[in-house]
């Protein structure tokens, strides 16, 4: 009965979004049309562009050529081939996420999505998200990763694999962990059930990126399947400290 009393609360967000005149994703303030943000909230975001680190699109602060990887993926091997943000962990970009993953206002996926499209190669096979265990999926009623990768697929008209990925044990919280125990709780997390078409160029969404433990566990999964190429996208990068 509590998981019915959530999925109907959240049901009724989404219904009142629709319906009420257009607000801010941030603030909740009403603004002139659908997914925008108003000008103080925009103000608050910061989003990431060039120059970044070529491989997991860390930004960097001043001015470095094309090219350039930072030290830790000097040092590593990463089963994808680029990771991008579109922006910071900060601002207006954190009730937007926190809206969309527990607050049930399932449209900003639409936001995000948009946010994030710029990114998408146009060779792309495949998108695919980051799977939610089945515990966290039924209690939270949907798979924010899931929204975010079925609207980038309707915009850029990439196939969605909403099933390439599964979740091979639960899903527990890493907050306050470190990176070494984030890295190490993410191993084995996921499997891909079927094998992709050999020489597939996949996208994999999540809705937020930390330390990459997570993204790098799902590529691992997607390179046994057969990825030949993986760029990982998401809306925000969190912990993020320029290099």
């Amino acid at each position: 009965m509590q998981q019915l009393g959530s999925h109907m609360k959240r049901a009724a967000a989404t219904v009142l979004d629709l319906i009420l005149p257009p607000r801010c994703p941030g603030c909740r303030e009403i603004v002139d049309s659908a997914d925008r943000f108003c000008a103080e909230c925009w103000e608050t975001l910061g989003f990431i562009t060039d120059p970044m680190c070529a491989t997991c699109g860390l930004p960097f602060a001043g001015e470095f050529s094309d090219g350039v990887i930072c030290g830790e993926c000097a040092g590593a091997t990463r089963p994808y081939d680029h990771a991008r943000a579109a922006m910071r962990y900060e601002g207006a970009a954190v009730p937007v996420l926190l809206g969309l993953k527990h607050g049930g206002r399932t449209h900003l996926s639409r936001l995000i999505a948009e946010a994030l499209q710029r990114h998408v190669r146009p060779d792309t096979d495949l998108i695919v998200p980051v799977p939610l265990d089945r515990a966290r999926l039924a209690k939270r009623g949907y798979n924010q990763a899931g929204l975010i990768a079925r609207a980038l697929s309707r915009r850029s008209g990439v196939p969605l694999g909403i099933d390439t990925l599964i979740r091979t044990k639960p899903t527990r919280s890493t907050a306050g962990l470190s990176r070494a125990a984030r890295f190490r709780a993410a191993q084995g997390a996921f499997a891909a059930p079927k094998r992709l078409r050999d020489g597939s160029r996949v996208i994999l969404i999540d809705d937020v990126m930390t330390t990459g433990a997570t993204a790098e566990a799902a590529c691992r999964a997607l390179r046994k399947a057969g990825a030949a190429r993986i760029d990982v996208l998401v809306y925000a990068r969190a912990a993020l400290a320029d290099a």
